[in-house]
């Protein structure tokens, strides 16, 4: 695999849809999105603007990638 290909496939997996809701609206996202918001909210927590950060992605999801 070169590395064309590489990028290629992993630009068509940031673009996967998961069945995660967004921050704001809708029932899925792409992966894309979903790391930005998950990076969104911790940066809440560690500013204190939150008192808890739980991701929404399980940890037993991120094993099957």
């Amino acid at each position: 695999m070169n590395t064309r290909d590489l990028l290629r496939s992993l630009n068509e997996y940031f673009s996967m849809k998961v069945e995660i809701p967004r921050i704001r609206y809708g029932k899925s996202q792409e992966v894309e999105t979903l790391i930005s918001e998950e990076a969104f909210l911790l940066a809440q927590y560690l500013r204190n603007e939150k008192q808890t950060w739980i991701p929404r992605i399980p940890y037993t999801a991120m094993l099957r990638c």
